[in-house]
């Protein structure tokens, strides 16, 4: 997972490989900016296989997951043709989505099913029973079933209790905030041309945020922009800690949080400095 610049703990690893052994789904379960969907695209890139992405939200229906017909592509070669006969259901009319694409190359694939809490009771069924069987019904041509298991790795921001069916279908992984060392790692991984003072006073200064009250509380991609903004600022001329505070809205990102810690910042920084 390094060599795909993504520091995973023993936990993670662990049951990364347990999922590809065993052929079953990963479920990463953790705290929003924990690094979930970045674990999954790490994986992909690890295995050099091609990540396909369904982004779950409220009220996801099947279509939006499987396939789709293209009605106008449908119509316009039934124009075209006048009198001749058209097969209105050949490939070339099919839209592909995401699950449909993963068995149709499950070698090739990677599925990160993103944010799964997000999606309806219905929705979590439907996904257990193609987990289960990894083959799609198309009514009009017939059932499609992977050749072989595909690569799946789900998310979860636990905003509601997923199924018990699903999670015991699951290897299993619950992502932390990491440690601050571990950040700042992961800060100085990622992040461009950032010294390791600035790396260790961002990795402070989120620290305590993240034990405010705050609607959206900096994840690791937000301490890693944080510290690429404030080293940038203090290059062009902008003294610390002034360029911290200058690039906090690369930290936070909602108003009612800004206007919360503007009162605080000072000592957040004077702090994260020492």
């Amino acid at each position: 997972m390094r060599s795909a610049a993504y520091i995973a703990g023993e936990g993670l690893s662990t049951a990364a490989f347990l999922a590809l052994a065993l052929g079953k789904p990963l479920l990463l379960e953790g705290a929003p900016g924990v690094g979930k969907t970045e674990a999954g695209k790490a994986l992909a890139e690890v295995l050099d296989r091609d990540l396909i992405r369904l982004q779950c939200y409220e009220g996801m229906d099947s279509s939006a997951a499987l396939y789709e017909w293209n009605y106008p592509a449908q119509m316009l070669a039934l124009r075209r043709a006048g009198e001749r006969e058209v097969d209105l259901y050949d490939e070339a009319f099919l839209i592909e989505r995401p699950l449909l694409a993963a068995l149709r190359a499950p070698a090739r694939t990677l599925l990160l099913i993103d944010e799964i809490d997000r999606s309806d009771h219905e929705f979590e069924a439907f996904l257990l029973e193609f987990l289960s069987d990894f083959q799609i019904s198309i009514p009009e041509t017939g059932t499609l079933r992977a050749a072989e298991p595909p690569v799946v790795v789900l998310t979860s921001n636990r905003t509601r209790e997923l199924h018990e069916a699903l999670r015991r279908r699951c290897v299993y992984d619950w992502i932390a905030w990491p440690e601050p060392e571990k950040e700042i790692e992961i800060v100085g991984l990622r992040a461009r041309d950032v010294a390791e003072r600035t790396a260790r006073a961002v990795v402070a200064a989120v620290g305590e945020l993240r034990g405010m009250p705050l609607a959206k509380p900096p994840g690791v991609a937000e301490a890693i922009d944080w510290a690429e903004a404030a080293e940038m600022l203090a290059a062009s001329g902008t003294r610390w800690p002034l360029a911290f505070r200058r690039a906090i809205g690369t930290a936070l990102k909602d108003e009612e949080d800004l206007a919360f810690v503007a009162g605080q910042l000072d000592g957040v920084l004077e702090r994260a400095a020492k």
